[in-house]
């Protein structure tokens, strides 16, 4: 007669018998059946990947240098200037067409009102709205330039641009050196520029 010994007890503090014991048979697949050949199953190890893979890089990996933009040269800025000031100067000036048209003072100053009017509108619009979502107004456009945030090269939006705008009072203030500063600044700018944290690239 064969004696079955009974089952492993261990006493308190001492482990269990490896799972290959006679009182633990190998199943196939693991120790978890045959379908779960690892204790989270097979279906579920490449949902998982190790720590530190290849796809998430190692922290504090130096970073390659950012290229240095290419700055508008002052010659190009100047022209841009130009052109944006030309076209609401020359929509302007047609108000005085009045005076061809009529002697009453009351008709000469209301056609010349719609026209100061509507160069206002325009120069608005191509200064602030236009510049501040694309970067570019039409003179900006014409030289191949872009005015862009120092930081990150985005654009400013209506409001920003329309206070570098105001902020360009600065660079008429001390006799117009403001507007002769990109000569010789490292990065081109304005003193409107400098406080608005702008600054104008060349692109294309």
């Amino acid at each position: 007669m064969t004696v079955t010994p009974p089952p492993h007890t261990p006493h308190p503090g001492q482990p269990y018998p490896p799972q290959n014991s006679p009182q633990y048979p190998q199943q196939a697949g693991g120790p978890y059946g045959p379908q779960y050949g690892s204790p989270y199953g097979a279906r579920y190890a490449p949902q998982y990947p190790a720590p530190y893979a290849p796809q998430y890089p190692a922290p504090y990996l130096p970073q390659p240098a950012l290229p240095r933009p290419d700055y508008a040269s002052w010659g190009s800025r100047v022209g841009s200037a130009l052109v944006d000031g030309l076209i609401p100067g020359v929509v302007a000036s047609l108000g005085l067409v009045g005076l061809a048209f009529s002697s009453d003072a009351g008709v000469v100053l209301g056609i010349a009102v719609v026209f100061y009017l509507a160069a206002f509108v325009l120069a608005l619009w191509n200064s602030c709205y236009r510049q501040g979502r694309t970067g570019q107004s039409l003179g900006k456009q014409l030289m191949g330039t872009r005015l862009v945030r120092a930081r990150d090269g985005g654009t400013l939006g209506f409001w920003a641009t329309l206070a570098r705008q105001l902020a360009h009072v600065l660079d008429s203030a001390p006799l117009y050196l403001g507007y002769l500063w990109p000569l010789w600044d490292e990065r081109r700018q304005t003193f409107a520029d400098k406080v608005c944290d702008t600054v104008v690239v060349r692109v294309g």
